[in-house]
């Protein structure tokens, strides 16, 4: 079990899937401070208040903070189109690259080749 478990661990998907993780926890954190800092005082200036975590309603006992939610929902919209964003210009910068490289030969380029030199051969 111990053997199977070092192999599981030493497969490439699972060390991915580990620095995936901790590059995205460490982004998100980023994000969140650009959405916190930057984005939501700008959005502030429109708008007026972007903090609506006050708002609340009573029922009996009970306080629901919908303020709160709302304040999440914005976040989130906001932190998404940062993340859209920001994936569609590395997608940009990808392709770019994916163009400049030539394609590389496959089995039956070489096949053609080989056949070719030896037709040359025989001649």
């Amino acid at each position: 079990m111990l053997k199977e478990f070092k192999q599981f661990i030493a497969r490439g998907n699972v060390i991915d899937l580990a620095v995936g993780v901790i590059v995205g926890a460490a982004f998100t954190a980023i994000v969140q401070s650009l959405v916190k800092n930057l984005i939501n005082p700008f959005i502030g200036l429109f708008i007026g208040r972007i903090d609506l975590s006050n708002l609340v309603f009573k029922v009996g006992d009970a306080t629901f903070k919908y303020g709160s939610f709302l304040n999440a929902v914005i976040n989130f919209l906001i932190i998404s189109f940062v993340v859209f964003l920001l994936v569609k210009a590395v997608n940009k910068f990808t392709r770019k690259e994916k163009e400049e490289k030539p394609e590389a030969p496959t089995e039956v380029d070489y096949l053609k080749e080989i056949r070719d030199l030896l037709k040359e051969k025989e001649a």
